[in-house]
């Protein structure tokens, strides 16, 4: 085995005490503030900026809009409604936004940029989608400028800038800025999960480079895992980086997933990237540098992480089971100071442990990424606020929001911004996926934007999956000094969701080993990159096997089960697969749990299903 709303005063909270001792290299705030819902109901919110209208803009990932709201108020106004936006799983649809410095300015470039994934049938599918009916065997991202009309407050005139850029089932990255200093566009793209979950045995492509021949026609894939520098109009700045004789978009390369940046006031560029199992990273952006992944994670230090290529396994990948944890022998693996190229190091990480780390937690009950010491770096904010402006003690620091621990982390810099100068500090703990946030102009008030469903930490210090203020804008004033502890949104967890009732009389389920083989390939095409290709391997929707299911679902009807999968999911389309998939999917789930296969196939009648019942163990 190889280990690779009213308002609420946020008073202070004592961190609760996990299974294992807390990877953590963070001291608890010492700031305090007020928190207020201003407003709810959104789709799935993925950037939010502070526009010069007074106004938060939003992008609505699975939505498609990008809307304005009122910071006094809440009140909602849709910008746009884009028609082409395609969100078929949880990291792509809308995503980056972008406000020209011009906008409202009297220059007359009243723009926005704005990057989403979308379905094109024209371009050839992407090679590493087996099945050609994918929802994601022809989405691609796009790059667009819209106009503002001031009179009515809406968007239009799109004027596509750059198209046919990867579009993946899993870590898109998406975030989109303008430099502060030279006026162009920077964008981040993931290395679509490959390597894990769902693609496994597909190459992690973010060390390769684009070649003349690909720019020429142009053909961006290998624009995977990397950041992007672009003109306004869309095209390759003359002067980009020139990387390996071939000057491209690419401004930076080796990412994993990297969804945070910022820009300093100089224009020193920083970014936050999440990590595997450990060292979510802090990053400065410098072009034509290399940030390492997939053979480097934080530092080159052989601690806890080993690349592992299970595309070049000797054994077939059908043959073997995809594990986080432990690597089969057949998987050639190589430790970090194997690697003979050289990187940029983080200037931070989140967090690095040692090679004896126990990743697999009881405290998460199955979802163990949850427990693992990375965070889930979402979003960053540069503060860099003008002399005697600002949260007291703030000057010089990146705040960064997290998915896993509903917090907000801040790294203090040095004078020059090259360096970290102090402790990490930790705020809001909550149960909330906090994906992006924005600063009012005196930047003593954080505007954040929560997912609106996905896995989180709880207060328990276990894994949970019901959010406490799903897709919303959660407002967080500053009051004052503290006592030492970390501030929080509330002093009570998430309401679980009740489980049905468990019943007693029942008849057994029953599915053909066919019908579960038609579930397998819904499953692959629709569900793999959220819960895993073993159903245990999550690292967005809970396990659908293991230790979580049995824990569940057990003596439940398994029309619960089946509507349960009916009305949520996917989560950016519930519902779209047809009664029958949704039938053979959840046969191909009770078949993995060690149900025993029948000769007649299970109903897509909810009636019919409710007189079912799951067994306990299989």
């Amino acid at each position: 085995m190889r280990i690779a709303a009213a308002l609420l005063a946020l008073t202070a909270l004592t961190l609760p005490a996990l299974a294992q001792d807390t990877p953590d290299a963070a001291v608890s705030g010492t700031k305090q503030f007020e928190m207020t819902v201003l407003a709810d109901g959104f789709e799935a919110p993925w950037e939010i900026s502070w526009g010069p209208d007074g106004w938060l803009w939003l992008t609505e990932r699975t939505g498609g809009r990008i809307t304005r709201v009122n910071p006094a108020d809440g009140t909602k106004q849709v910008a746009i409604d884009i028609e082409e936006v395609s969100a078929p799983g949880g990291q792509d649809g809308l995503l980056g936004l972008a406000l020209d410095p011009g906008l409202l300015q009297g220059t007359g470039n009243d723009y926005v940029y704005a990057a989403y994934s979308y379905v094109d049938k024209s371009r050839e599918k992407h090679p590493w989608v087996a099945d050609p009916y994918s929802p994601y065997a022809n989405l691609f991202v796009k790059i667009v400028r819209l106009t503002y009309n001031e009179a009515d407050g809406t968007l239009g005139e799109p004027l596509e800038l750059v198209a046919g850029l990867p579009g993946q089932n899993d870590h898109n990255s998406g975030r989109l800025k303008i430099g502060p200093t030279d006026g162009k566009l920077y964008y981040t793209i993931g290395d679509g999960g490959k390597g894990q979950l769902g693609n496994w045995c597909i190459p992690i492509e973010a060390q390769r480079l684009p070649t003349a021949d690909e720019i020429a026609v142009p053909d961006y894939s290998a624009y995977e895992g990397k950041s992007l520098r672009l003109n306004l109009d869309g095209t390759v700045p003359e002067d980009n980086p020139e990387i390996e004789g071939v000057r491209s978009h690419v401004f930076t390369y080796g990412h994993r997933n990297m969804q945070g940046i910022d820009f300093a006031p100089d224009g020193t560029l920083y970014a936050s990237e999440q990590g595997p199992k450990t060292d979510d990273e802090v990053n400065i952006l410098v072009g034509g540098d290399n940030y390492g992944w997939p053979h480097v994670v934080g530092f080159r230090d052989d601690m806890a992480y080993q690349m592992a290529r299970w595309d070049l396994a000797t054994t077939p990948c059908d043959q073997l089971r995809f594990s986080d944890i432990t690597i089969d022998p057949s998987v050639p693996v190589t430790d970090e100071s194997e690697w003979p190229g050289e990187q940029r190091d983080p200037i931070a990480t989140l967090f690095t442990v040692p090679s004896d780390y126990n990743f697999t937690d009881n405290a998460c009950n199955g979802i163990d990424f949850i427990c693992w010491p990375t965070v889930a770096t979402s979003a960053m904010q540069a503060y860099f606020p003008e002399a005697g402006e600002g949260i007291p003690g703030w000057e010089n620091s990146l705040l960064i929001t997290t998915l896993k621990r509903g917090s907000i982390y801040r790294v203090p810099l040095s004078e020059d911004g090259q360096t970290v100068s102090g402790p990490i500090e930790r705020y809001f703990q909550s149960e909330n996926r906090l994906r992006d946030m924005a600063l009012s102009p005196d930047m003593r008030t954080m505007y954040v934007a929560t997912d609106a469903s996905g896995l989180v930490g709880t207060m328990d210090g276990g894994a949970g999956t019901t959010l406490q203020n799903p897709g919303a804008i959660l407002v967080y004033t500053y009051t004052g000094e503290g006592d030492g502890n970390v501030a929080a949104t509330t002093d009570q967890p998430a309401a679980e969701q009740a489980d049905a009732a468990a019943v007693t009389d029942g008849i057994a389920p029953t599915f053909t080993a066919e019908q579960a083989t038609r579930g397998k390939t819904a499953y692959d095409a629709n569900c793999v990159s959220c819960h895993g290709p073993d159903l245990i391997s999550a690292n967005y929707g809970p396990p659908l096997a293991g230790p979580y299911f049995e824990d569940k679902w057990p003596g439940q009807t398994v029309g619960a089960l089946y509507t349960h999968t009916h009305d949520r999911m996917p989560p950016s389309r519930p519902a779209s697969l047809g009664d029958e998939s949704y039938a053979d999917l959840v046969a191909y789930m009770l078949q993995v749990n060690g149900v025993a296969v029948g000769d007649v196939e299970l109903p897509a009648d909810r009636d019919a299903l409710t007189q079912m019942v799951i067994p306990n163990g299989g």
